[in-house]
C-alpha cells in the first residue's frame, strides 16, 4: 500500500492517520484494506455533516429552498460550495471513479463491521465563511474567479497526477494558486482544519479511551494533525469552540456603501447646481454604466431576457440603497420566470461540472445570476462613480 501513514500513541490509544487523495481508486482500496484488517475500533473521516449528507444522499439537494438561500444572504456560499463540488466531480469523471469514493468506502466498511464513524472536519460553510470574512472585497472577487476557473477548466488530469495530489488537500487544491500566495486562505483552509480535526479526534478519544482509531484524511493534513495531536497542552473543546466561531463582520466596511451613496448624491447635487444638462448627463452616466454591467453579468449567466432587463433597471437603484443588492432582485425574478424542476435539483452536481451546465440548470443558473449581476453592479458602481467625478472635475 503506497498511501502515506502516520501512527502515534495518544494517551492509552493508538491513532493511525491514513493519507488519501479524494478521487483515487488506490486510496479507496487502501481504506477498505485497513478497515477490513480489524485492527481498529473507531473510524474517523474528513467530512462534516453537510458534506456527508451530500456525498451519501445527493438527492436531498432537492430540499434546498432557493428563496430562503437568497433571502438569508447565503447564495455566495452555496455557489462556492457547488463550485468546489464541481471541481472534485470533474476530476472524478475524468478518471472514471466515484466522487469521494474513499470516504464512502470508510463509511460502508465501518458500518459492515459495526464500528462507530466520527465526522471530524469542520462544516464547510463555516470554513468558507471564515475565508470570506478574512479577505478584502477585491480579493473576494479574485477568489470567486479562481473557484470557477478551477471548477470549469477543461484541462485533463491523469490518474498519476491525481496520485501526486496526496501531498495536498481537496480544498487547498481547488485554491492552489491562492493558498500559495496568501495566508488569508491557507490559514482557514488548511492550518485551522488541521487543528480542528486533531481536536475532534482528541474529543473522540475521550469517549473511546484505550481504543485503536483510524482517521481517513487528505494526505496534506498528516503533518499538521500529527503536530497538534502530540501537543499535550491542547484544549480540544476550547479549540473547537474557537474554530467554529464565524468572525463578526467588521463594522467599518458597512459604512462604505453609505459613503458611496453620499458621494454619488453629492456628485449629482453639484452637477445639477452647475446646469440641469450636466446633472442629467451624470444621472444617465450612472444608469447606463451600472445597469449595463449588471445586465451583462446576468446575460453571461444565461438569465432570461426579463431578468436581464430587470438587472439593468434594478442595479442603478439598488446601488443607491445598501440594504438590498441587485442580485437579490435578479435572482428572485429568475426564479419566477424559470422555476427549477425536480430534474434541475437531481442533476445539480453533474451540471455544475461545466459552464454550459451552470447556464442550463435552473438552480445553478439562479445562483450564477445572483453572483454575476451583483458583481456587475458592484464594478459598475465604482466605474460610474469615477466617471461622474471625472466629469465634474
Amino acid at each position: 500500500m503506497s498511501e502515506p501513514l502516520q501512527s502515534l500513541q495518544v494517551g492509552t490509544s493508538r491513532v493511525t492517520l491514513l493519507g488519501t487523495a479524494h478521487v483515487s481508486r488506490a486510496s479507496a482500496e487502501a481504506v477498505r484494506q485497513m478497515i477490513r484488517s480489524k485492527e481498529f475500533d473507531v473510524i474517523c473521516i474528513e467530512l462534516c455533516q453537510s458534506r456527508r449528507k451530500s456525498l451519501m444522499h445527493p438527492e436531498q439537494l432537492a430540499e434546498m429552498d432557493l428563496f430562503a438561500v437568497i433571502r438569508q444572504g447565503r447564495a455566495n456560499l452555496v455557489t462556492a460550495h457547488l463550485a468546489l463540488g464541481a471541481y472534485q466531480q470533474r476530476m472524478a469523471e475524468q478518471l472514471g471513479v466515484e466522487l469521494g469514493l474513499e470516504m464512502k468506502a470508510a463509511i460502508e466498511e465501518a458500518s459492515a463491521l459495526g464500528l462507530p464513524v466520527v465526522l471530524i472536519d469542520r462544516e464547510v460553510g463555516i470554513t468558507l465563511n471564515r475565508v470570506y470574512r478574512n479577505m478584502s472585497f477585491w480579493k473576494r472577487i479574485y477568489l470567486i474567479a479562481g473557484l470557477f476557473a478551477g471548477a470549469l477548466t477543461h484541462q485533463k488530469v491523469s490518474e498519476e497526477e491525481i496520485e501526486q495530489l496526496k501531498s495536498g488537500d481537496v480544498l487547498e487544491i481547488a485554491f492552489t494558486q491562492f493558498a500559495e500566495q496568501t495566508r488569508e486562505l491557507s490559514v482557514p483552509l488548511i492550518d485551522e482544519r488541521d487543528q480542528y480535526m486533531a481536536a475532534k479526534i482528541l474529543q473522540a478519544l475521550e469517549m473511546h479511551e484505550g481504543k485503536s482509531m483510524l482517521a481517513v484524511v487528505g494526505a496534506g493534513h498528516l503533518k499538521g494533525m500529527t503536530r497538534h495531536l502530540e501537543d499535550k497542552d491542547l484544549d480540544a473543546s476550547a479549540l473547537i469552540r474557537k474554530l467554529e466561531a464565524v468572525p463578526p463582520k467588521r463594522s467599518w466596511p458597512k459604512l462604505i456603501p453609505w459613503i458611496i451613496v453620499i458621494l454619488i448624491g453629492i456628485g449629482f447635487y453639484f452637477g445639477f447646481r452647475e446646469s440641469p444638462e450636466l446633472g442629467w448627463k451624470l444621472v444617465w452616466q450612472w444608469v447606463l454604466i451600472n445597469g449595463s454591467l449588471s445586465a451583462l453579468g446576468a446575460a453571461i449567466a444565461g438569465a432570461h431576457p426579463v431578468t436581464v432587463g430587470t438587472a439593468f433597471v434594478a442595479a442603478p437603484i439598488t446601488s443607491l440603497n445598501p440594504t438590498i443588492g441587485a442580485g437579490m432582485v435578479t435572482a428572485a425574478v429568475e426564479l419566477i420566470v424559470r422555476k427549477p424542476t425536480v430534474r434541475d435539483f437531481r442533476e445539480l452536481r453533474k451540471d455544475t461540472a461545466t459552464f454550459p451546465g451552470w447556464r442550463k440548470n435552473a438552480v445553478a443558473k439562479t445562483l450564477l445570476v445572483f453572483v454575476l449581476s451583483t458583481l456587475g453592479s458592484a464594478i459598475g458602481t465604482y466605474v460610474a462613480g469615477f466617471s461622474i467625478f471625472g466629469l465634474l472635475l
